[in-house]
């Protein structure tokens, strides 16, 4: 019975970020001078996912509108970022976001509060 709901699950995972992919628009326009800088600030955060995570989908989709190239880290079973995730935000749950500030890191839960900050913070 778990076998069948996982493979539902990551079948209409698929089809939704298949559907993400095809409608998800443009990207915003900056100047290359802001987009460098942007891409120097994304350096300090990741965001540990799950690929077919209607959340995750819904984060990386607002990503890419606001055209913030931030690394994705797959948090499946068996990746080490899984582990990371863990230890470092307690618990596994995506999407969440690694942001490294001065004096330590802080994960952010909750799609909804992720493209908040992010949009507070670069749009």
């Amino acid at each position: 019975m778990k076998l069948l709901i996982n493979l539902i699950r990551n079948l209409l995972g698929g089809i939704i970020a298949a559907i993400d992919f095809v409608t998800r628009g443009s990207k915003l326009k900056r100047n290359a001078e802001v987009q460098q800088q942007v891409e120097r600030e994304v350096e300090k955060l990741s965001l540990y996912q799950f690929f077919a995570c209607p959340f995750c989908i819904k984060t990386r989709r607002a990503m890419y509108k606001m055209n913030l190239p931030i690394v994705k880290r797959n948090a499946s079973q068996g990746s080490p970022f899984r582990e990371e995730l863990l230890q470092g935000g307690g618990k596994i749950q995506t999407p969440c976001l690694r942001i490294e500030k001065e004096g330590g890191v802080e994960w952010l839960y909750d799609s909804s509060e992720i493209i908040s900050y992010l949009k507070n913070r670069f749009a």
